[in-house]
């Protein structure tokens, strides 16, 4: 890539733990204490890759708590950060759809990062890419099959680039483990547990179970890693969803009736090679993990081909501390590095947090200086709208299931991916 690209406008939808480390209720008690997006973002400036940054909420009363929580924690931490950034909604006003006033300022070849909640997604990311912007929504990418094939027919009736922030194919363990499934033959099963702590129904009251599920929210990570591996060598056709109730919908969380704490998805894969190979795969989400298990996502899966298997835990990796108030904790600094260098600067550009982010800046760029195409990001390990498609089909095949109580196939009408 040339160094002469045009620097990015970015806007970012969401003003909560992921994009600021800030929520409701005072500076986020997770991994995530100082955000990763905006903290990534006024890097990125730094660095000379982006230039003008907004940011957009629903609430603009939040923004002086959050402006004060960055100068704070961003601003007192790591020298040469410009923290500015064009608020919306202004002058504290209240509006669901301020999203459109902040697109509507921004020129063709900008750029939107969408880290809102799932419900979300689809109607943001579809008025950016008909203005022709740029996308980077977070995982789920939409909670419809056919919203994702919008997104899919837009992005490229627009020619801009849509991708959905799939971090973890940028973990090197995953990446590396998807490297090593290649020579492991046909596929047989894939089993994954990812869990956070009954806090996060506390973080996300406002939307868990009336506007997603934990499903959506938590196994989107390892449901893409698993259709990344097995790109090209099988596709899923069938899906059964299973679910346990009663923690989050009792005190002292008291989510909305429907609230689900465990969702299992139970998914047939069909090998594009022979007929005769069939695997499954088991993945499993939960938002009721114990409170002190010392990790916030506990996180694992198995695979396990012909030839051979793989097992990956990527909450305990062998890197513990023990403090005297809060006992055991295992951390993960591959993710996001949060201390700062030797010369006082930000020093986290190698976590898979800021990369996953960094990649698609780069890309956008790129096809804004014609250097690049859309189109030659789906051929490519990155995590585009066109690539993330069986993701989603096996997501909301998932929630059908639930809703309905039956097995839902997946199949291809043509070149588009459906529902049965």
């Amino acid at each position: 890539m040339s160094t002469n690209l045009a620097k990015l406008n970015v806007l970012m939808c969401g003003t909560g733990e992921y994009t600021t480390g800030w929520t409701g209720s005072g500076a986020s008690k997770s991994d995530k204490k100082v955000g990763v997006v905006g903290l990534t973002l006024f890097d990125l400036r730094r660095l000379g890759k982006v230039d003008q940054l907004g940011m957009v909420g629903v609430n603009g009363g939040k923004f002086p708590a959050i402006r004060e929580h960055l100068a704070d924690k961003i601003g007192g931490a790591y020298k040469d950060m410009d923290l500015s950034f064009d608020e919306f909604p202004k002058q504290g006003k209240v509006d669901p759809e301020s999203y459109k006033e902040a697109i509507d300022k921004m020129s063709p070849g900008a750029a939107v990062i969408i880290f809102t909640p799932d419900s979300t997604h689809f109607p943001i990311a579809i008025y950016a890419i008909e203005r022709g912007i740029h996308v980077l929504v977070t995982k789920p990418a939409t909670q419809l099959l056919s919203h994702h094939n919008e997104l899919i027919a837009a992005s490229k009736k627009h020619n801009v680039i849509c991708f959905v922030e799939h971090h973890k194919r940028f973990d090197p363990v995953y990446s590396d483990a998807k490297a090593r499934a290649a020579s492991l033959g046909e596929f047989n099963f894939f089993s994954a547990w990812m869990s956070q702590p009954k806090s996060q129904l506390e973080t996300f009251r406002a939307w868990a179970g009336k506007d997603s599920d934990i499903s959506y929210y938590l196994s989107s990570h390892h449901i893409d890693i698993c259709c990344w591996i097995l790109d090209g060598k099988a596709v899923p056709t069938r899906v059964v969803a299973s679910a346990a109730t009663g923690i989050a919908t009792s005190e002292p969380y008291n989510c909305v009736p429907q609230t689900e704490d465990t969702i299992t998805l139970l998914v047939d894969w069909q090998s594009l090679s022979s007929t005769k190979h069939k695997g499954t795969a088991v993945y499993t989400a939960s938002w009721t993990a114990p409170l002190k298990s010392g990790v916030h996502s506990a996180q694992h899966w198995y695979y396990m081909g012909e030839k051979g298997d793989i097992n990956v835990d990527q909450a305990h990796r062998g890197y513990d501390v023990t403090e005297d108030d809060d006992g055991k904790a295992w951390y993960n600094p591959f993710y996001m590095k949060y201390s700062p260098s030797e010369s006082g600067h930000f020093d986290g550009q190698r976590g898979y947090g800021y990369v996953s982010i960094e990649k698609f800046i780069d890309a956008a760029r790129s096809v804004n200086a014609k250097e690049t195409t859309p189109a030659e990001y789906d051929a490519t390990g990155l995590p585009t709208i066109a690539n993330t498609v069986l993701t989603t089909a096996i997501l909301n095949a998932g929630r059908i299931s639930l809703d309905e109580k039956r097995a839902v196939g997946i199949k291809k009408s043509g070149e588009t991916w459906i529902l049965e």
